[in-house]
């Protein structure tokens, strides 16, 4: 069974924030949730059998976002619940919330289909 790690800090961005790249500025960095799940969680997910993410390093992670990185797995990508909850694992030593903001904009996203 392989393991990946993505260390959002070091690999992604020491600042990520947004949903979508076409709210950004022009000339703006993407360091958003998008861009986030699209080219580094996603292609994590389809060549390993379990991936980690490491949120550790940076505070303000914004809801927006969190919903677009991990609920955009559902609620745009089609993953299922299941295949989270089996692949997926995350963590923040410092901030339990944001561990609990992930768990939750995933659980919602799949409630939404759902309805």
């Amino acid at each position: 069974m392989t393991m990946h790690i993505i260390n959002v800090v070091r690999d992604f961005s020491p600042t990520p924030y947004g949903r979508y790249a076409r709210e950004l500025q022009p000339n703006e960095e993407n360091v958003t949730g998008e861009r986030f799940r699209d080219e580094f969680l996603i292609p994590a997910l389809n060549q390993f059998d379990k991936v980690h993410v490491e949120l550790t390093g940076y505070n303000r992670y914004g809801p927006s976002f969190i919903d677009e990185a991990f609920g955009g797995l559902i609620s745009v990508k089609h993953f299922t619940l299941e295949d989270i909850h089996n692949r997926l694992t995350y963590s923040h030593d410092l901030l339990p919330s944001i561990v609990e903001l992930i768990t939750r904009r995933i659980e919602h996203a799949a409630q939404s289909l759902k309805d």
